[in-house]
């Protein structure tokens, strides 16, 4: 097969692994640039222009849309889409978990798990919002933040209120979200393909971190799902819509808690925690669909 994989830059190692692992099962892995494409669209049917050549002849195509191209990105993803080949993440699947409140509202909707959120359109009423969310403490996340950038823990009534009327006077869009104290700084990265968990870690914040992001210093280590913990990730990136997901999930006295659906999860990660072929699941899965 020819597979293409979106990404700005090869030397990454999710992609260099993506591009392995096609290579090892004997397909032709190609990397390219979503932000270079023209997509041309005309009556004989759509098309992308990639350098001095058409793209043509591929089978699937593997997105790596970075959040900060997410309108040019999927508008790639959904030319190849229009092409007839398939893709591990559909477009509107990576609209919907690129988009925090959205993913938070179809999660809801199908019941999953969830620390207790609101969002208000910059409401002056600042302490009704801190406790409609279950009052201090509380966590403020921006809605484009990414890698825990712009998310705030407010330890106490005074400070959520600060930060709110901060935010709101900024008109930054933020969600204020329960704080799930028994998690004690850590998540779980339960990495999805094809409607099966197959890798799981859990991230521990560093001293005095309530952020478990490994780019912010945190640490991973393998992790055993429970049974309740699995089904709660495969739900949440059905209801997405993705095949590929990292979904992050929160131990809590009331059962496991969704945080965030990732519709391009990073493999370091996950596969030095586990060892783990992630990348290598990726490629079966892409196999099972063309041929279906």
């Amino acid at each position: 097969m020819k597979i293409a994989i979106l990404s700005r830059n090869p030397q990454l190692y999710s992609t260099r692994r993506l591009v392995e692992a096609a290579e090892k099962h004997g397909h032709e892995a190609h990397v390219v640039d979503h932000l270079r494409c023209n997509i041309e669209i005309e009556q004989k049917g759509p098309s992308l222009y990639y350098g001095s050549e058409y793209l043509e002849g591929f089978d699937a195509v593997i997105p790596r849309v970075g959040a900060s191209v997410t309108f040019y990105g999927t508008a790639v993803v959904r030319q190849f889409e229009m092409m007839n080949v398939f893709s591990v993440n559909s477009s509107r699947g990576i609209v919907h978990s690129r988009d925090k409140l959205r993913c938070l509202q179809v999660l809801s909707k199908e019941g999953i798990g969830l620390p207790k959120t609101v969002f208000t359109n910059y409401s002056r009423n600042v302490e009704h919002v801190v406790e409609s969310a279950g009052g201090a403490p509380v966590v403020l996340k921006l809605l484009e933040g990414t890698q825990g950038l712009g998310v705030v823990l407010a330890e106490n009534q005074n400070a959520a209120q600060s930060v709110l009327e901060a935010f709101n006077g900024l008109k930054a869009r933020v969600i204020v979200q329960e704080f799930i104290k028994e998690a004690g700084g850590a998540d779980i990265r339960a990495f999805v393909v094809d409607g099966e968990v197959v890798g799981a870690m859990k991230r521990q914040g560093k001293e005095g971190e309530f952020r478990s992001n490994l780019h912010r210093g945190g640490t991973a280590t393998i992790l055993q799902l429970t049974e309740e913990e699995k089904r709660t990730a495969i739900k949440a990136a059905e209801a997405v819509g993705l095949g590929v997901a990292g979904v992050d999930l929160l131990q809590s006295s009331r059962g496991p808690l969704v945080l965030e659906v990732n519709s391009s999860p990073g493999l370091e990660g996950i596969e030095r925690a586990t060892g783990v072929d992630i990348a290598g699941k990726i490629i079966a899965f892409i196999e099972k669909s063309v041929k279906k």
